[in-house]
This record gives structure tokens, C-alpha cells and sequence, in this order.
């Protein structure tokens, strides 16, 4: 069993299909048929279904498929290792930030990096926290950014922590309260981010705790349109304070949120146990320093 083949066979489930896996591995569609094939013929079992329109993991599949992952995983980090006896000089640091805060809190980061680094090239992945979750418990990334808490397969260290601010619509009663509760906000729609940002469970958890379930008005996840919508009257949307300073517009005003347990707070997180690479290990540096 050769690793190539069990990437093949990998990247067809992945992509969902054996022309889009060929595109990931360089190698034509026949080629990667044949490894899937083979794979099959090897093991003595059917991996896949292909009856439908893309193929479907069977039971024994699903079985390689997970095994696969861990051996690619382990791959990859002994190559990672190797790389860096070179040092700093050359390597890459794969990484995943969500698109809410990362503008702020990390581009400054990556200026120095690259300062200081300049061999190291950095490989860059956004979005929400749970796929990002997802990534990097594949091994697709090495570190990713995250709201806390965390599931314990991974480990972390704080980046930073803000109160969350409510945008609140022009004419609405509360506009120019210093304060809110989620209490007060109940018969005003709100305007949430779509299901991968993690803000979203911190919100509606909150409201829960607080004995209702707000009626949602939209979902976006872009920040800027969410901003635009509250301005337009539709409702009101949640952020952290430096984020929600950057949004200040005609008709919005910003009111701390007065909820227990809503602080935004954002950590850097690696797999428990996995190999950290030296530019991993510098880009953690680098933050905590910051």
C-alpha cells in the first residue's frame, strides 16, 4: 500500500469526484481511477459506491478513509520535522483564520512574520470556526484562530478577549443607551452571522439562558453588510467592540452589551499532541509578544 495511493483515494472523497481529485494530485482521471482500484483489489473490499452522480464511501470507506487521513496527517508532519532542520530559512506555515477580526488582529502579525521570516511561506485558509476546527483536526493546517471555549483535542493560547457591542438600529428605543441587555433587545430582530461563525452560539446561547430565542431578521457573513442592514432599520447585530467601533455609521449607535459569559474571546489552537513546526512555534511567539 503506497501513500500516494491512499491520497488519491482521499482526494476523491474530498472533492467528490475522481476528475476533481486528479486536478488536486497532478494526475489524470484514469490515473487516479486506477489507484482507487487498486487500492480496492489490495484490501479485497469495495471503497466506493459509484452508482450516483459522485461517489459514496461504503462502510469498509469510511474505515480507510479515516485510517488514510491519520497516515497522511503523520506524513506530513515528519516532513514538517525534516524541514525544520533546515531552520527558519525555508519552510511553510499553514494557517486558518475566520474572517471576523482577523483584518485587525492579525495583519500586523504578518508583516513582521514576513520581516523576520522571509524564507517562510505562509499558506492561508478563512473560515468560520467550525470548519476551520475541522481543518485542522485533518492536519490540512497547522494553527488556526478560534473563539474559546475549546474541544479538548486542542491546545491554545490566548490572542484577545473583547466585550461584545450591540449595533442598534436608528429610531429603536435603546439608541443611545450606554447599556443593553439581551432582555430589553427580545422583540427586536437580529441579525446574526451565518451558521460556521462561532459568535453566533455565543449570542443565541445567551438569549436562551435569558428564557427566549430571537427572531432572526438575516444572516451574513460579511461584516460590513451586516452593519448596513442595522442602518437600515432591519435589526440589531452583535461584535466586538474594536470591530464594532469600525462600523460606526449615520443611525447606529453602539451600546455595551450587559450579558454574562458574551465576551469575544479569541485564542490561537493547534491539535493536542501534533507536531508544531519552528514557523508554527514563531508565529505563537510573535503573538504572544504583540
Amino acid at each position: 500500500m503506497q501513500l500516494r495511493t491512499l491520497r488519491a483515494f482521499v482526494e476523491v472523497v474530498r472533492q467528490g469526484g475522481f476528475s476533481q481529485a486528479a486536478k488536486i494530485v497532478f494526475a489524470t482521471q484514469p490515473t487516479v481511477s486506477k489507484a482507487v482500484k487498486q487500492l480496492e483489489d489490495e484490501l479485497g473490499v469495495v471503497l466506493l459506491d459509484r452508482a450516483g452522480h459522485r461517489p459514496v464511501l461504503t462502510a469498509a470507506g469510511e474505515i480507510v478513509y479515516r485510517r488514510a487521513l491519520t497516515l497522511l496527517t503523520e506524513r506530513d508532519d515528519m516532513l514538517r520535522e525534516i524541514d525544520d532542520l533546515r531552520g527558519l530559512r525555508r519552510g511553510e506555515l499553514r494557517l486558518g483564520l475566520p474572517p471576523l477580526g482577523s483584518s485587525v488582529l492579525f495583519a500586523p502579525l504578518f508583516a513582521s512574520f514576513r520581516q523576520r521570516y522571509p524564507g517562510v511561506a505562509i499558506r492561508l485558509v478563512e473560515h468560520g470556526s467550525k470548519r476551520l476546527e475541522e481543518l485542522l483536526m485533518a492536519g490540512e493546517v497547522e494553527l488556526i484562530a478560534t473563539l474559546l471555549p475549546l474541544r479538548p483535542d486542542f491546545d491554545w493560547q490566548p490572542a484577545r478577549r473583547e466585550p461584545l457591542y450591540a449595533l442598534i438600529p436608528p429610531g429603536h428605543a435603546l439608541n443611545g443607551a450606554a447599556r443593553v441587555t439581551l432582555a430589553q433587545l427580545r422583540e427586536t430582530p437580529f441579525i446574526l452571522f451565518e451558521g460556521g461563525f462561532a459568535l453566533n452560539a455565543v449570542i443565541i446561547g445567551a438569549c436562551q439562558r435569558s428564557g427566549f430565542t430571537p427572531v432572526e431578521a438575516a444572516r451574513s457573513g460579511q461584516i460590513d453588510f451586516i452593519a448596513a442592514l442595522v442602518a437600515a432599520g432591519l435589526g440589531v447585530a452583535f461584535l466586538p467592540r474594536m470591530i464594532a467601533e469600525q462600523q460606526k455609521r449615520p443611525g447606529i449607535h453602539l451600546a455595551a452589551l450587559d450579558e454574562p459569559d458574551t465576551d469575544w474571546d479569541m485564542a490561537l489552537a493547534w491539535r493536542r499532541g501534533g507536531y508544531l513546526s519552528h514557523a508554527a512555534r514563531a508565529w505563537l511567539a510573535l503573538a504572544k509578544g504583540a
